[in-house]
């Protein structure tokens, strides 16, 4: 499964964010981390079910992970 980083609304709740995940574990979905510094997480997804997610009410962004490099 691909892992995607989710960001939530800057006006989410706490139960919102909770809401948002126990949402992806029911489509299947597997919590990597959680982010301290924004609001979100980092989740293991169905391949093609992550539209789902992307239309989900609290959601701001879903970014497929990746590695990032500096110069």
């Amino acid at each position: 499964m691909p892992t995607y980083i989710v960001t939530l609304k800057d006006e989410a709740t706490p139960e919102q964010v909770k809401e948002t995940k126990d949402k992806c574990i029911e489509q299947g979905g597997e919590i990597v981390h959680e982010y301290d510094i924004i609001k979100g997480f980092s989740v293991k997804y169905p391949e093609g079910a992550i539209t789902t997610l992307e239309s989900h009410p609290h959601v701001k962004a879903v970014e497929a992970d990746g590695i990032a490099t500096t110069q």
